[in-house]
This record gives C-alpha cells, sequence and structure tokens, in this order.
C-alpha cells in the first residue's frame, strides 16, 4: 500500500532543484578544507490546515504543506541560510499564499529574542514563498528561527541551535 501511495505523491520541480542544491550543498561541505569546521542543519515542520479572508473572500490552505529552514556556517558565523514552503499532494495543486512573509528571529541561550530579520510581506499570491538570508555574525549563541506568516498572523516556526 505505501508503494501505491507514494506513487501518487510527484514532488514538484522547486522540490527537486531543492534536493539537487542540498545534495550539492552537502557534498561540497563534505569536501571542504581541511581543518575547517563547519556546521548546517535543515529542519521541517508541517503547516496545518488554515483558512483566511482576502478582498472578502475565504482563502482555504489543505494539509500537505511544510516550512522548510537550511542554515550553514560555523559557531556563530551563518553564511547560509534560506527558509521556503513546499506542499505536496492535492495541497501543491490548491495552496496559495497571498500576503505572505519570512521572518528569521535570533534568541539568546536565555531565550530572549535579541534580533528580528523581517522578510518583505509579498502582497501577490505565490504557491512557493521562499527567502533567502544574507551571511552575518551573531552576536550570542541560542537559536535561528525562520517564521512563516500569511495575512499577518504566524503558521509556522523552525528553528535551530547556534551552538559552539
Amino acid at each position: 500500500m505505501l508503494p501505491d501511495v507514494l506513487s501518487k505523491v510527484r514532488p514538484t520541480a522547486r522540490t527537486a532543484r531543492r534536493a539537487a542544491v542540498a545534495l550539492a550543498l552537502a557534498a561540497a561541505t563534505a569536501l571542504g578544507t581541511a581543518g575547517t569546521a563547519r556546521a548546517g542543519a535543515v529542519g521541517t515542520t508541517t503547516i496545518g490546515s488554515f483558512s483566511y479572508e482576502l478582498h472578502g473572500v475565504g482563502v482555504q490552505v489543505p494539509v500537505g504543506c511544510f516550512l522548510t529552514h537550511r542554515i550553514e556556517g560555523s559557531g556563530r558565523r551563518i553564511t547560509d541560510q534560506f527558509a521556503g514552503v513546499d506542499c505536496v499532494g492535492i495541497a501543491a495543486t490548491f495552496s496559495r499564499f497571498c500576503n505572505w512573509r519570512i521572518d528569521f528571529t535570533y534568541t539568546d541561550t536565555d531565550n530572549r529574542t535579541y534580533r528580528t530579520s523581517r522578510g518583505a510581506t509579498h502582497n501577490s499570491c505565490s504557491g512557493d514563498p521562499l527567502r533567502h538570508a544574507a551571511p552575518q555574525v551573531l552576536p550570542k549563541y541560542g537559536k535561528a528561527c525562520a517564521r512563516f506568516y500569511v495575512n499577518g498572523r504566524q503558521r509556522a516556526s523552525q528553528c535551530h541551535s547556534v551552538v559552539k
């Protein structure tokens, strides 16, 4: 039964490109300079079904969408950071996110937020929100999080620990 279900779920071209990029980055990291301490993490969290109103019209987002957050670097130095939304199955066909944004937040080891990089609000509707953050050096260890908002309301959050 499981192979039958899997054959019906086709990843989007964008998802396939992301997988190829992730594999290329993993290979490049593995072939990095000897002695270079690098770290990276990828995490995904589900976005539950929700509805919102857009110009007086109800919009329903079904189950099947995920917020993925990828971070690369060493210690407090972040060399690359992405967050994006992908949907599978029926959600890939029917999910559109309007008035969306992705924020990156940073908290210290006491869970106090000391920096928020607020993303632009995209008034157009998109099935594949994506945001990239510029390289940076964090002043403190703690957590780096991606937060996905639709119509001003947070719909998902995914975090990674930033440690020595």
